[in-house]
């Protein structure tokens, strides 16, 4: 390559200008991001951007200020993309909490539970049913199943009770049907 090549010296000039400010542009990345592995990969983006578009860069314009405003407009983009997107979260940040140890408890609760509405006389699982597990309203019950609002909401009262008494080691289910 000839010394003499024209645009060479002014390339290299403007890479050098380019590369003075990243000591500043990465100061200003961290008071943004309050993170330096994200302001780190903000810098490198800007450095990128800057070097990929150094032929737009005016010769006797601030450098720094253009360098800033490139890091300034990739900031806003990528909080406007954030927005859009929701919260993310690193997945080793949170990992611990999402882990959960298998707990035996709630298997034999449940086969519990299943035992004692067993047990519970049918007009009270009806309506333990529609109500708890389907969400219905109590009107909504006591129009599926023709009988009284009152009558509705004294079954329910009545089946959770006993299931509380139940899973407490109270009594069963059976033996309150039989009182």
């Amino acid at each position: 390559m000839a010394s003499g090549s024209p645009g060479i010296p002014k390339v290299t000039k403007k890479v050098e200008a380019v590369l003075r400010e990243v000591p500043r542009l990465r100061r200003y990345a961290v008071a943004l991001l309050a993170d330096r592995g994200r302001a780190d990969d903000l810098v490198q983006d800007t450095l990128e951007r800057a070097l990929s578009r150094l032929h737009l860069w005016q010769s006797g314009t601030d450098m720094r200020r253009w360098l800033f405003t490139i890091m300034h407009n990739l900031h806003v983009n990528a909080v406007r993309r954030s927005i859009r997107r929701g919260n993310e979260m690193n997945i080793d940040d949170v990992e611990d909490r999402l882990v959960q140890a298998a707990s035996q408890t709630d298997s034999v609760i449940v086969r519990d539970l299943q035992r004692a509405m067993q047990e519970l006389p049918a007009e009270q699982v009806e309506v333990l049913v529609l109500v708890a597990l389907e969400g219905m309203a109590y009107r909504e019950v006591a129009e599926i199943l023709d009988i009284p609002l009152g009558t509705v909401m004294s079954r329910l009262s009545r089946a959770r009770q006993a299931l509380r008494k139940y899973l407490d080691g109270e009594e069963s289910p059976a033996l309150r049907r039989v009182k």
